[in-house]
């Protein structure tokens, strides 16, 4: 209880002592406490900036400059007081005063004028300049942070808590680096004010001394030196701690790492260099004149280190050389049901190159928990249920790719190089790294080191890590292949959880309509049309109206997205509108009347010229499209709406044929921004 009193109340009482200080007289007793009080408070300052593993586990600083600052006015203004009215100011100031100066004045005047030179010129300017651009970056590269974890979100890789969550770290991030762009004018301006306290202490002091006590100008000039550089310093000091803190937390990255732990690790994780360094001091310890005990020791401590960092390499590669012994004395060892187990074709799976197994070792990335989260959002936005991910190393992939398989075909490949991250946007072109295409979008990018992905973020690209190219790329090819990942099994379990809430509803379609094979056809049907299948409910009860009076697959899928109408078109129109690319009225008459049935299929028979004239005016029509508004639909008559699919859809990656009736559906309003037309040439006689 006195604990938590204590730390509500200790800022608030404090800054009304401060406040008094600047007011009242205080004895030189309490001065030399709060002198140290100071110096301790700004040193705990510098400590904990350099053990924060994040700027934003500091994110108090800022408050805590500007408090600090006021303190050292204050203590300023007190010990000013007393220098000009008792020429004393206490043991510390007078300590530091004659300890700077050591028996001459000039020696100890110099010393004083670096210090402020290096606080001021130095640490001061570099700190207020990184905190400035680290501010002006941060807040340009928001609009790209906050797409990133928009697009993780749509992915499924995150929760909307999470989301929440990454979006508060965003604003709290561009919070702070512009409080600290403010607070280190701050510093910049404690240290002008300190060197004017220091004129006016050490001129004042030498007239008032001389006129008010009665001094020789020697003993004034002495008297008040000492005063006057013990001043400075007992202010300086903790002022030069707090600007080198200011420094140290702008440039940070956000590591998961102490700062001396990654100095350490990053300085001796290149032997060669140690090496090289090691023998350079010892070669310059021979130049004539020069120490060679003082440059031999230290070369020796750098030929030590490298010894280490190869005796380090040594053991983690006979490591891993007995953990591939034991991995292949495993494999020989193996029972026949594993070895069955190992040759079944899985229905999904994702091959890596052995050097980026790590993706799947739940750590880097913990691809394996992403691949939950996908399945969890393709159930919630499509109802299927996507089949388990079987994760291998694969040593005939080429170093740093992954490759995706359904049911042991390979459908998608990509690269994913150790220690990098994809950048997605403009302005990439001072990174270093390999220029790319994404898989997915068609976006061009970079790899970039990872160590650079803040740079990135200030340059506003989009920064994604590996084990997210890996899933976002599965996640398009599942949809992309839903109608082939939907089994039988996977429709017996829909069918069981649907008949807990609607037997009556299961009952009448299954079995005596149609059988689980059927379902699963028109089921696969939807999917393929990317056509959602979470309504089950209805899309039974229009199987089973439709069933009894014939059981085409066609025309049970034509059935089932009837009922689904509303929902189909609303997937595709934003603000209740939904724009649509129409056939011209001659070309689709004429598609009608080359509508034909075969294998029980509808299909559109015209002459071979203008069949690839309608694809190719098709694709060039969406092509040309705005890519900003919401997806464009192909809309047709209802009879046509199936013949037209299979026409196009093989040539147009990822086309939606609609039919009147069904971008109708709903309500929602229709842009029609573009028209298929022919020319007439093209068309049959009539």
């Amino acid at each position: 209880m006195f604990a938590q009193l204590i730390s509500k109340a200790g800022v608030p009482v404090g800054v009304v002592g401060i406040i008094l200080l600047l007011i009242v007289p205080i004895p030189t007793g309490l001065l030399d406490v709060l002198i140290v009080l100071n110096i301790a408070f700004a040193l705990l300052i510098l400590l904990t900036a350099m053990f924060v593993k994040k700027p934003l586990d500091f994110s108090v600083f800022p408050s805590l400059l500007l408090v600090a600052t006021l303190f050292r006015l204050g203590l300023n203004v007190a010990s000013t007081r007393l220098v000009l009215s008792e020429a004393h100011a206490g043991q510390v100031i007078q300590a530091f005063g004659e300890i700077t100066i050591s028996g001459s004045l000039v020696i100890g005047a110099v010393i004083f004028l670096i210090l402020t030179v290096i606080q001021f010129v130095v640490v001061t300017k570099g700190a207020e300049r990184v905190a400035e651009v680290g501010a002006r970056f941060t807040l340009d590269a928001m609009p790209g942070k906050q797409m990133a974890i928009d697009a993780d979100l749509n992915a499924g890789l995150i929760t909307e808590q999470e989301a929440r969550e990454r979006r508060a770290a965003v604003a709290a991030e561009a919070d702070f680096y512009g409080a600290m762009d403010g607070a280190s004018k701050f510093v910049k301006g404690d240290a002008i004010a300190g060197i004017v306290i220091v004129i006016i202490n050490f001129v004042g002091g030498i007239i008032i001394g001389m006129v008010q006590h009665g001094m020789e100008v020697g003993d004034a000039l002495q008297t008040y030196s000492i005063l006057t550089i013990g001043d400075g310093l007992v202010t300086q000091i903790p002022a030069l701690l707090m600007a080198v803190s200011t420094g140290m937390i702008v440039t940070r990255e956000n590591v998961e790492s102490e700062m001396g732990q990654a100095a350490g690790r990053q300085l001796l994780q290149s032997r060669a260099a140690l090496v090289i360094t090691g023998l350079a001091a010892i070669a310059m310890g021979f130049i004539p004149g020069m120490p060679l005990l003082v440059f031999a020791a230290i070369g020796a401590v750098l030929l030590f280190a490298a010894s280490r960092v190869k005796a380090n390499e040594d053991r983690a590669a006979a490591r891993a050389a007995e953990e591939q012994e034991q991995t292949a004395a495993d494999a020989a060892a193996e029972s026949p049901d594993e070895l069955m187990e190992r040759m079944r074709v899985h229905a999904l799976e994702i091959s890596l190159s052995p050097d980026i197994v790590d993706l799947a070792a739940g750590g880097a990335g913990d691809l394996l928990g992403r691949v939950k989260a996908l399945r969890r959002k393709l159930a919630m936005e499509i109802g299927m249920l996507m089949p388990p991910v079987r994760t291998r190393d694969n040593i005939e992939l080429p170093a740093e790719t992954y490759a995706l398989l359904i049911a042991g075909v390979e459908v998608g490949r990509g690269e994913v190089p150790r220690g990098h991250v994809l950048a997605i946007g403009a302005g990439l072109e001072h990174l270093p790294g390999a220029a790319v295409v994404d898989p997915v979008f068609g976006l061009e990018g970079k790899w970039v080191p990872a160590e650079m992905s803040h740079a990135a973020d200030m340059a506003g690209a989009t920064v994604i890590d590996r084990a997210s190219v890996i899933i976002t790329h599965l996640s398009d090819v599942v949809q992309a292949n839903a109608e082939r990942l939907l089994s039988l099994e996977d429709v017996r379990q829909l069918t069981e959880h649907l008949r807990q809430s609607s037997p009556t509803t299961v009952e009448e379609l299954t079995p005596a309509v149609l059988s689980l094979a059927a379902i699963q056809r028109v089921l696969a049907g939807l999917l393929a049309e990317r056509v959602p299948i979470n309504d089950l409910t209805r899309i039974f009860e229009a199987l089973a109206l439709r069933g009894k009076v014939s059981t085409d697959t066609a025309g049970l899928v034509d059935a089932a997205r009837s009922a689904l109408g509303p929902a189909i078109a609303a997937r595709f129109a934003q603000d209740g509108r939904l724009r649509v690319v129409m056939f011209e009225p001659v070309l689709e008459q004429q598609m009608l009347e080359g509508m034909r049935v075969v294998d029980g299929a509808p299909q559109i028979v015209l002459p071979p010229d203008a069949t690839m004239q309608v694809i190719d005016n098709v694709r060039r029509t969406m092509t040309e499209l705005d890519p900003s508004g919401p997806e464009p639909v192909l809309v047709c008559a209802p009879t046509l709406r199936a013949a037209v699919r299979r026409l196009v859809a093989p040539q147009v990656r990822g086309i939606v044929v609609l039919s009147y009736d069904e971008a109708a559906a709903g309500g929602l309003a229709t842009d029609v921004v573009g028209v298929v037309r022919l020319a007439p040439s093209a068309l049959p006689s009539a």
